[in-house]
């Protein structure tokens, strides 16, 4: 679903202004390659990014969002990083600013496709010849795959 049900009931009652939501991005490594999904509203790669559920855990919105847009059964393993976004409009002219958390994710099973409509494709991608993104998408797959143990948990606002 592109666009939880709480945020739509938001929305009727403050149209399109700007929300602070909080936000997971699932990097999920195997074998020295990532998962990447196309944005079908952008048409950019990424890792797995949602918002999180009023309730829910941010891990597991990570868990809940890598299945339901690339079909891949993943594992939270390490929250990497947790920063604030820059502020976003999206195509249908919503306001938003996300508090983002980073997590490091494991493959467990299944090769990814594009399960749902926010892809249009999904796959894995070499961590040495990744697509064109843009530098806030690559911080992210940076951050979550800094092995350092002093950098397990990065908290910062840029």
């Amino acid at each position: 679903m592109p666009i939880p049900e709480f945020i739509v009931a938001l929305r009727r009652q403050v149209g399109h202004a700007p929300l602070w939501l909080p936000g997971a991005t699932a990097v999920v490594v195997r074998d020295g390659h990532v998962l990447l999904v196309r944005r079908a509203d952008s048409g950019a790669w990424t890792p797995v990014t949602g918002i999180v559920e009023p309730g829910e855990n941010p891990a597991d919105c990570a868990v809940r969002e890598v299945l339901e847009e690339s079909g891949v059964h993943a594992v939270a393993r390490r929250l990497a990083w947790v920063h604030v976004s820059a502020p976003v409009v999206h195509v249908n002219g919503d306001h938003a600013q996300y508090l983002d958390h980073v997590f490091a994710m494991e493959w467990v099973a299944g090769e990814p496709f594009a399960a749902d409509d926010e892809s249009t494709a999904a796959g894995w991608f070499d961590l040495t010849a990744l697509p064109p993104m843009s530098t806030d998408m690559g911080n992210r797959i940076a951050r979550a795959c800094d092995e350092n143990p002093t950098a397990a948990t990065v908290f910062d606002a840029s």
